[in-house]
């Protein structure tokens, strides 16, 4: 049964939020009638924040990964170990390792993973930065931290090729990580143990 809205602008808002990730109409009209009882001025402060966030936010030029700056802050903290670079699918696995405090050296975010059902190739992904960026030395260890699925492991495997030309480490971590599981959703503990029990990834 269609859903008959009393507001036209209702029915659009309702749209909108339904058009997130994860939100159904239900959720959405929920969060609509939410915003109609606040303070005008709440909701124009939110709808503001949201629309400086898409404006000012930037991807850092090194590691890709979101920052306020043109490097983010932990491409600039010169206490990281620069000799050191994790690749991760996005910036939520980013966060998610930086919160298990286990790892110290910089990441290089891909942004996706190889995935051809989904139409995602290797030119769709910063992987030609990260090669380049290997390319330059400095960089002794690759750990490849992508979510331990079919495409992950695509991905890991094309990476390894591409990287094998180059004086440098690779290595994977630990299968601690249940196989099929997304890394954000790893518990911290898990995912920081896999980090520092990571093993030599050798292709196969």
């Amino acid at each position: 049964m269609i859903q008959q809205y009393p507001s036209r602008w209702l029915e659009k808002a309702v749209q909108e939020f339904s058009s997130l990730p994860g939100i159904g109409r239900k959720t959405a009209l929920r969060l609509v009638l939410h915003l109609l009882r606040q303070e005008t001025s709440d909701v124009d402060r939110f709808a503001q924040t949201l629309s400086t966030m898409k404006h000012e936010v930037k991807f850092c030029k090194t590691c890709h990964n979101i920052s306020d700056d043109e490097l983010c802050p932990i491409c600039a903290d010169v206490g990281r170990d620069a000799a050191t670079v994790c690749v991760v699918e996005d910036v939520q696995d980013v966060m998610a390792i930086e919160n298990t405090q286990q790892y110290h050296g910089l990441y290089h975010v891909l942004g996706g993973v190889i995935s051809p059902m989904d139409g995602v190739g290797p030119s769709d992904l910063e992987i030609e930065s990260l090669i380049e960026r290997v390319a330059q030395g400095g960089i002794a260890e690759v750990i490849l931290a992508l979510s331990p699925t079919m495409e992950g492991d695509t991905t890991n495997f094309y990476l390894f090729r591409k990287l094998a030309p180059h004086d440098v480490k690779i290595t994977i971590i630990a299968r601690g990580v249940s196989v099929g599981n997304d890394l954000e959703y790893t518990d911290e503990v898990t995912l920081g143990r896999s980090i520092l029990n990571r093993t030599p990834f050798d292709g196969k």
